[in-house]
């Protein structure tokens, strides 16, 4: 959630204190636990990681969250009648008026279609809840991939979310917290300072006279999402081969895909559990530019999570953070490097980026928000996405095949060769800007039959590393527009061997003297040409344009 322009400050109820919560924040000492974690240089306490009492059950939470999937997304004869008439008539209100005003021409052009469109179906979404609120959530970081103007109407679901009622918000709070409010705070505004699909947030003030901030979750979400994915997962079968954007994943799997991701966002103690352990990794990585609000040690139930709060820059506002002397590229180039290392040193990783859930400090280091959800690579699968990122730094294009079948992309059995054949892996590369629209929208339908043919699906680690990929891609671009992407990715890639070559030549089993970076495979990423020396975002974003517009004119043609 976006909570910009307030500052956080936090003290514990003196019921919820003890001498391990306070150590080493005696007067002009750096706290305690900045051994371990990236967390602010004085914190309102300190986190004694064998002491605190979530943790010890966020890994059978999220365990038991795993555990559930298969249960709320298998095939069934009857969905929940009533959730499907809601979501079934919710829809139909936003879509048919669009489409006979569509039908009849009365748009000024299709900007102004897929406009209108996008606005009725934010507020249909809003209108069903929770769950498509989240889906909103994810498309709106999907910039790039979904059209511009459903991206920037789906972004207001971050945090302009319509509010719980007050009497809701209270009793959430009373029941989890054991209390009544007046026992634990002297005020607690009414008003939240943002709201979004799964929570909403609330200044108050505690019994010590200190300033707070309360996370508290939706009263009815946790049975409201397992009801809509029930609905999901038996509308999803009929919506084989008709939605464009599950052309490499049926909706089945997409909507299991969903359910791991949204179930664990459901318990705020996983979540708390997920701070700690973004912040060891970022603190084991010496990736100081990045740093994590202290959750409370104890003030953390499943329905309520009080944390430090911490104040900055919103992460779109450039001329606020240049004013201020803050390099924003190199804010983009720290988040570029920590979150790869996060993945394949760690297998942890921030799995929710967009601009609602970071926010830049005067310092210019980052801070990371709600982490509802957090990538965890299994030791297998943290090797094989390792593998990956090499094979695609080294031109090994049957490592990085043999990677996708470790993750979960393709089946185990697939033939490498013959993916590599009937993709055109082994082909040189051919620059699409000199491509027809035509010959760009047969050379996409082209791989898209050849990955359904292989069964190709997106595991969901490798859908959140790729979604974050893809908003640091548009941070670039604002933040960073004339960054030399070739320069960048060269110097990331060298620096990334150098402090981890070791590592990976270890876990890996192979002979670091032998690993040799190819910026020609680097290049080939990118579209270009292995003769172009220098590209900034500014250049690659046109290339992206005219490609995509040649695309759109073929396809109205």
């Amino acid at each position: 959630m976006t909570l910009h322009g307030h500052t956080w400050t936090m003290t514990t109820p003196e019921n919820a204190s003890s001498p391990a919560d306070t150590a080493g924040t005696a007067e002009g000492a750096a706290p305690a636990d900045l051994a371990w974690g990236n967390f602010s240089a004085s914190g309102p306490w300190v986190l004694d990681r064998d002491s605190i009492e979530w943790s010890r059950v966020a890994v059978l939470l999220r365990g038991m969250a795993r555990r559930e999937v298969p249960e709320l997304v298998k095939s069934r004869r009857i969905p929940p009648v009533g959730r499907l008439l809601a979501v079934v008539s919710a829809f139909a209100v936003a879509l048919i008026p669009w489409w006979v005003k569509n039908r009849r021409n009365r748009f000024a052009g299709p900007e102004e279609s897929r406009a209108h469109l996008s606005l009725r179906l934010r507020v249909a979404i809003e209108k069903l809840g929770a769950t498509y609120i989240k889906l909103a959530q994810i498309i709106s970081s999907g910039e790039g991939l979904f059209p511009a103007e459903l991206v920037d109407e789906f972004k207001r679901c971050r945090d302009q979310v319509p509010p719980e009622p007050w009497d809701t918000v209270r009793t959430t709070v009373e029941n989890d917290l054991g209390a009544r409010l007046e026992d634990v705070f002297t005020s607690f505004e009414r008003t939240s300072l943002a709201a979004a699909s799964i929570a909403q947030v609330h200044r108050a003030t505690l019994s010590t006279g200190e300033e707070v901030v309360v996370k508290v979750q939706r009263s009815t979400v946790s049975d409201v999402v397992r009801r809509d994915l029930r609905v999901m997962s038996w509308l999803a079968p009929f919506l084989i081969g008709r939605i464009k954007v599950a052309a490499l994943a049926n909706p089945p799997a997409l909507v299991e895909l969903f359910a791991e991701t949204i179930l664990e966002e459901l318990d705020f103690r996983m979540e708390a559990a997920n701070m700690v352990d973004i912040a060891a990794t970022l603190r084991e990585l010496d990736q100081n530019g990045y740093i994590v609000p202290r959750p409370h040690p104890r003030l953390v139930t499943r329905r309520v999570l009080i944390m430090e709060r911490l104040s900055g820059f919103n992460f779109d506002d450039v001329e606020g953070m240049r004013a201020a002397g803050i390099d924003t590229e190199e804010v983009v180039r720290t988040g570029m490097i920590a979150f790869m290392e996060g993945a394949l040193v760690h297998g942890v990783f921030h799995g929710d980026l967009h601009g609602g859930n970071l926010f830049v400090l005067g310092d210019g280091r980052t801070a990371l928000l709600d982490f509802g959800i957090v990538g965890r690579l299994t030791q297998t699968r943290r090797l094989a996405f390792m593998r990956l990122m090499l094979g695609a730094t080294t031109n090994d294009l049957r490592g990085q095949v043999n990677a996708l079948c470790d993750l979960g992309a393709l089946p185990r059995d697939t033939d490498i060769d013959a993916v590599i054949r009937d993709l055109g892996l082994d082909q040189p590369t051919v620059d699409p800007t000199t491509l027809s629209g035509e010959e760009l929208v047969a050379e996409v339908q082209r791989i898209v039959k050849a990955l359904l043919a292989y069964g190709a699906k997106l595991p969901k680690e490798l859908m959140l590393y790729v979604k974050n990929m893809v908003f640091l891609d548009g941070a670039i671009a604002r933040l960073a527009p004339d960054l030399d992407i070739i320069a960048e990715l060269t110097n990331i890639s060298l620096i990334f061997m150098q402090r981890h070559g070791a590592t990976i030549a270890r876990d890996l089993g192979v002979d670091a003297a032998t690993i040799q970076v190819d910026m020609g495979s680097v290049k080939a990423g990118l579209g270009v040409e292995e003769s172009v020396d220098s590209l900034t975002y500014r250049e690659l974003r046109e290339r992206r344009e005219l490609i995509q517009r040649r695309m759109r004119d073929h396809v109205m043609s």
